[in-house]
């Protein structure tokens, strides 16, 4: 089994730089035990003009049946025979996936300790694998590498046998891939699609192998249009793990789509990089509207509700103010990501006595509710038809009734600004409606008169002179004793400073 990487470079900016960022020093030859064979690591040639590392897996068949996996392919058993006379130490798979994951570990982290300037910089790269199985052939490979920044993808069929020409073609192709990317998001697209174009690995799936698969395909696996087949692929078509991959993807896809962050996952990216010229996210302006908000109405004991992945909940819980924190949504998957994003598992007995992760809807009352300072609807009532939300307001507002209440929504009148939001349509595919100002005031003012609640409203991000902010906040007061006057119509002026830019996503 064979890899070679490849870069040119220039006196300036010299190719054998590979060598910090593979952490393989260009003039050794390095060998390392794995289960199943030895890696060895060379450089056929390095020099400042153009320098090459090369990946050869040697397997041991023998070793590779006595360690369980010598079954054959999809994990069913061959025959005898089959189990030692196949492919595996030959045509890149599953095997040299893990061999590349432990023997540049720390390249594909997109870390270089002695240059750390080097893993940001995308540099020329040629990778070529002379014999890889890919069931779906060249097109396959094509639809697979396509979209992720190659100038040249090429897939070049090896026959079955040359001296035979009529029998025709192998499922094994010659792959060969140039452009210029990061080494560390290179590697990462080679340790997840290698397996999937062989479709057949040779270790059990367990489920760390949907979080092994997340981090590997962070920043480019929950927008790739081949992600369905790649998690069931990657996954060995296990329908359980196939499907919390799809979940978790797609809540990471929306999320980037509504400019929240998404879910944690060991990023296998420095988030220390360059950021200075970057918009700061509209998530990132509603949790700290949000949170200033609390710290103004001097909330201890806090509802997150419809809480998501735990983005507010991880804020909540770094401020020692909050004494209880409670995280409800109606999504049981929500509150798993909820629960791995705050390593709930992990997490002190001390902090985890502060949080509580609930399931619930809105929809209904809910005792559990009552009694706190403060309760946040953060961008969920526009996920609701319209004929639920007065079950929403007596739940929230009637049953439970916090001392305060923050409600935030995006404001339909800012979609004009965003340059990549087609004209009529609404941020997310899920929104039930948006609001303009005039109608969310009137909803606002509407419930707080029902429920003995004052109302002031807080613009989130850049509040454009013409159309308003891209969200708009209602922040309801409880008023003292029995007073059921009509709602205040003060607008605060605490916001954020920094605002996204035109084009943003919301």
């Amino acid at each position: 089994m064979f890899l070679t990487i490849s870069t040119t470079g220039s006196p300036e900016r010299p190719a054998d730089d590979l060598g910090y960022l593979l952490h393989k020093h260009p003039g050794k030859t390095q060998a390392f035990s794995t289960s199943h064979g030895t890696a060895h690591v060379f450089y056929p040639e390095a020099s400042a003009e153009r320098c090459t590392a090369a990946l050869l897996l040697e397997v041991d068949p023998v070793a590779l049946v006595r360690s369980g996996r010598g079954k054959g392919r999809g994990g069913s058993p061959d025959a005898a025979l089959a189990q030692y006379v196949n492919d595996r130490p030959y045509a890149a798979s599953s095997l040299l996936a893990v061999a590349l994951g432990a023997v540049f570990r720390t390249a594909l982290k997109g870390q270089c300790a002695a240059r750390p300037e080097l893993p940001e910089q995308a540099r020329p790269l040629r990778v070529e694998i002379p014999v890889l199985p890919a069931r779906g052939g060249a097109a396959l490979v094509h639809r697979l590498f396509g979209p992720l920044g190659w100038d040249l993808v090429q897939a070049e069929a090896v026959p079955l046998d040359e001296q035979f020409p009529e029998w025709g073609d192998s499922r094994y192709v010659r792959l060969v891939l140039e452009g210029e990317l990061r080494l560390a998001d290179a590697l990462r697209q080679l340790y997840v699609l290698l397996p999937v174009l062989d479709d057949a690995k040779h270790y059990w799936i367990s489920p760390d192998e949907v979080d092994k698969l997340l981090r590997a395909g962070d920043g480019w696996l929950a927008t790739h249009p081949e992600n369905g087949l790649i998690t069931s692929r990657y996954l060995a078509r296990h329908k359980r793990l196939t499907q919390d991959a799809n979940e978790r993807l797609e809540l990471v896809r929306l999320a980037e789509a509504d400019g929240s962050e998404v879910e944690e996952i060991d990023n296998a990216v420095d988030e220390t990089r360059d950021t200075e010229e970057r918009p700061v996210p509209l998530a990132v302006h509603r949790r700290e509207a949000i949170l200033a908000a609390l710290r103004l109405a001097g909330a201890q004991r806090v509802l997150d509700l419809g809480c998501g992945q735990g983005q507010l909940l991880q804020a909540l819980l770094g401020d020692p103010a909050y004494s209880e924190i409670v995280g409800m949504d109606v999504s049981v998957r929500a509150l798993q990501i909820a629960a791995r994003r705050l390593r709930l598992d992990r997490m002190g007995e001390r902090q985890s006595s502060r949080l509580k992760l609930l399931q619930g809807s809105l929809a209904y009352t809910d005792k559990r509710l009552a009694g706190y300072d403060a309760a946040v609807l953060s961008e969920v009532i526009e996920h609701l038809d319209p004929e639920r939300l007065p079950a929403l307001e007596y739940a929230v507002f009637g049953s439970a009734r916090p001392r305060t209440v923050l409600v935030t929504t995006p404001n339909v009148e800012y979609n004009v600004r965003w340059e990549t939001l087609p004209a009529g349509h609404v941020r997310h595919g899920d929104h039930r409606f948006e609001w303009n100002r005039e109608e969310f005031r009137a909803w606002a003012e509407q419930v707080a008169r029902r429920h003995g609640y004052g109302v002031r409203y807080v613009p989130v991000g850049d509040d454009d002179p013409e159309v308003g902010p891209p969200t708009q906040m209602a922040v309801f007061t409880q008023h003292d004793g029995n007073d059921t006057t009509g709602a205040t119509d003060a607008t605060d002026t605490i916001r954020t400073t920094d605002t996204p830019k035109e084009g943003e996503a919301a």
